[in-house]
């Protein structure tokens, strides 16, 4: 896999190159993607082994491992230390030092939500948003084989790119009483401003680890695991067309935007997130910018 934005370009002008992965001759680790705040880095290296991820100052650390072909996957954050340094100890070889180029995001300030969405409050509310929270907590901590990113993304519903990745909202609410409420949280996804009913295919193959119609924070949603940590997070959707264990190709159908969960118009919020899978422990996961991957080819 490689980047649209690296085509053409040699490696000592990568290497030179602020935000795109680079690979030393010299270095038996070598990465490609975008190299950016909120983007993937597919990688190679020895079969196996236990890769250290961090800033230089150790920060962000985490711990990956290669498959058995030497690949593997490194998300990145949106806040994400540059250079980020990749260290084998164990295959005792050079580390890699990778250049990631900075976000610029900006806080947005939504209005009109009902209260009862900016957050739950009745006993009621409160048991829907905990039978939801446990079904996206099985889902993520399901892993499935498949090609990740290496076979490029697919935009998955037409329409207009209504919310950016990255950015931090605050949602103002009215009760029904007329109290306001309000709530402060960072933007994980990429939102498609499309009619209700408007399709929805598969951004890359994979399969559903959860089709639900009703999620309270996310309304109809189904969760695509493209293999090698990658889950993609469809919400608010009108209809839901796959269950659970079904595979699907890339251009598939899915089902059908619409405007339920914690919306302010219709719309498809596509989400994706990288998980580590080199741990059972699911807090280190997080997620990326859907439109970077959108930049990437097989």
């Amino acid at each position: 896999m490689r980047a649209l934005c690296l085509a053409g370009l040699t490696l000592a002008a990568l290497a030179a190159s602020p935000g795109h992965a680079s690979a030393q001759a010299a270095s038996s680790l070598s990465c490609s993607g975008i190299a950016k705040q909120g983007g993937l880095l597919t990688c190679t290296g020895p079969a196996d082994v236990r890769i250290r991820v961090a800033g230089e100052d150790g920060s962000g650390a985490r711990t990956v491992r290669s498959d058995e072909r030497g690949t593997f996957t490194v998300g990145l954050t949106r806040k994400e230390p540059s250079p980020l340094i990749l260290t084998a100890t164990e295959a005792g070889i050079p580390p890699l030092a990778v250049d990631i180029a900075p976000r610029n995001d900006d806080f947005r300030l939504l209005r009109g939500l009902d209260c009862d969405k900016v957050d739950a409050r009745t006993e009621a509310q409160l048991k829907h948003v905990e039978e939801s929270w446990l079904k996206k907590k099985a889902a993520f901590e399901t892993f499935n084989d498949g090609p990740g990113a290496s076979e490029g993304f697919i935009r998955p519903a037409e329409g207009r790119a209504s919310s950016p990745f990255g950015p931090e909202r605050k949602y103002v609410g009215t009760g029904a009483d007329g109290e306001s409420c309000e709530k402060v949280s960072v933007h994980e996804g990429y939102d498609i401003a499309a009619p209700v009913g408007t399709p929805i295919k598969a951004p890359a193959p994979g399969t559903v680890i959860l089709a639900d119609p009703d999620l309270y924070y996310e309304g109809g949603s189904i969760f695509l695991d493209h293999g090698r940590g990658l889950v993609s997070v469809f919400m608010h959707m009108s209809k839901v067309d796959v269950e659970a264990g079904e595979q699907v190709e890339a251009g598939d159908p899915l089902g059908l935007t619409g405007n339920t969960g914690r919306t302010t118009g219709p719309h498809l919020h596509w989400a994706v997130k990288w998980r580590n899978q080199e741990t059972q422990e699911r807090d280190g996961d997080f997620y990326i910018d859907p439109a970077l991957l959108l930049a990437l080819e097989p």
